[in-house]
């Protein structure tokens, strides 16, 4: 489909394979929060290997903006018949429309799927850019007729863009770890010199806590090696599927990613990725996929405010066997240590999780935006949404007074 407005050619396009991988890549370059999942790789990868496709109930479509045949503006939409796989919970919502007779599926959301990691969503060259194109992604929902339009895990511009636009934010919880350390007697942050020095800025019972867990798994002979990039062997990526997917199926659930999107990733992307594979003895019983950030990209006529620092992302575990305080190793201890030793600056830790406080990846805010066709709905949801963003203060408030860190 192709229209045009405001002196942009919007098109909306079946498959993000219709896209010219280049073109989404150099305008996810210019955004201020890339991250290595909005890539077109990555949501290509999502759908050739049949983890996101109508089948499995993300239907995805492209919107793009251009002017003179150069792309301006872009964002992934996946029209949804349920709510798996988003992190941002509506299910309540979905419940009552269903109560009073009305669908709230299909429903439209910009995300990622499967990935609740904050990042730039509406791809844009410039503010005007986006809030065009966030007007013609709802004037497509509107024409589709469509319950409600989601935008997930948003970036600080896209959230202006949706609150200018109407649109109603929401706030969730996440907890990111953060290589910074002010010295005693000094005003200048620098980065860790290593883990005892992280361990001696934590508290003594979180510090003596982290000792005994980490003793636990080196007393149960279990050693650690770690790769990145075209080091990571199909031998290792076919051992951390195995251990992903038991673990799934341990829970009683399929995975959402299928082998197919891996060997993918490390085919495409295989230098956005670092694997840490757990030992006993000559046995692999384990293994911790982190997701690594993109390093800026030179050669921009108009290059953005690139993000300070890098940043890896806590993605995927599993495990073979069962060894006490292995996932808090496998998960958080390692990844962290590899972070002091190779200059990354952020850790986030993903979805949830109140647990990760104790091993100092702090409480941060998450966005998202909503929009609701149904007027006495999106009144109702407003209204539930005022509520629970007070909460969600309360609840960041009481977080901050249980801080890990050393008091002054």
């Amino acid at each position: 489909m192709k229209n045009y407005s405001d002196d942009y050619v919007t098109q909306v396009l079946d498959s993000v394979l219709q896209a010219e991988p280049r073109a989404w890549n150099a305008l996810l370059a210019r955004q201020s929060a890339p991250s290595p999942f909005m890539r077109h790789e990555y949501l290509a990868a999502l759908e050739r290997s049949g983890s996101a496709t109508p089948t499995t109930g993300w239907t995805p479509r492209l919107v793009t903006l251009s002017r003179g045949g150069e792309l301006q503006a872009a964002c992934a939409v996946y029209l949804k018949d349920h709510s798996y796989g988003e992190y941002v919970f509506d299910w309540a919502w979905a419940n009552a429309y269903q109560q009073h007779g009305l669908a709230y599926y299909p429903k439209a959301v910009v995300a990622v799927p499967f990935t609740p990691v904050p990042g730039a969503r509406l791809l844009a060259r410039d503010a005007l850019a986006r809030q065009a194109l966030l007007k013609a992604v709802l004037a497509w929902c509107k024409n589709q007729k469509l319950s409600s339009l989601h935008l997930l895990f948003a970036a600080d511009e896209d959230v202006a863009a949706c609150e200018q636009a109407g649109l109603m934010l929401r706030h969730t919880v996440q907890f990111h770890w953060t290589n910074m350390l002010t010295p005693p007697g000094s005003t200048e942050a620098r980065r860790y010199e290593g883990f005892d020095e992280f361990l001696a800025s934590l508290a003594q019972d979180k510090r003596k806590k982290i000792r005994q867990e980490r003793r636990k798994v080196a007393q149960a002979g279990v050693t650690f090696r770690w790769s990145t990039g075209q080091g990571i062997h199909k031998k290792d990526w076919d051992l951390f599927y195995r251990c992903y997917e038991r673990t799934y199926l341990e829970h009683g659930n399929a995975p959402y990613l299928t082998r197919d999107f891996f060997a993918r990733m490390a085919q495409d992307m295989p230098q956005n990725w670092l694997l840490f594979v757990a030992e006993r003895g000559a046995n692999p019983i384990a293994a911790s996929l982190i997701a690594l950030s993109e390093p800026p990209t030179p050669g921009l006529d108009e290059p953005a405010t690139q993000p300070a620092g890098k940043v890896a992302y806590g993605r995927y575990w599993g495990a073979l066997e069962r060894v006490d305080c292995l996932h808090f190793e496998a998960c958080y201890y390692q990844p962290l240590e590899w972070c002091m030793a190779h200059g990354f600056d952020r850790f986030e830790g993903g979805a949830q999780g109140e647990h990760k406080m104790a091993r100092a990846l702090m409480p941060v805010k998450t966005h998202s935006a909503h929009w609701l066709a149904h007027p006495a709905f999106a009144d109702a949801v407003e209204r539930f949404l005022e509520r629970e963003g007070q909460g969600i203060e309360n609840y960041l408030e009481q977080l901050e007074e249980r801080s890990p860190f050393r008091r002054a």
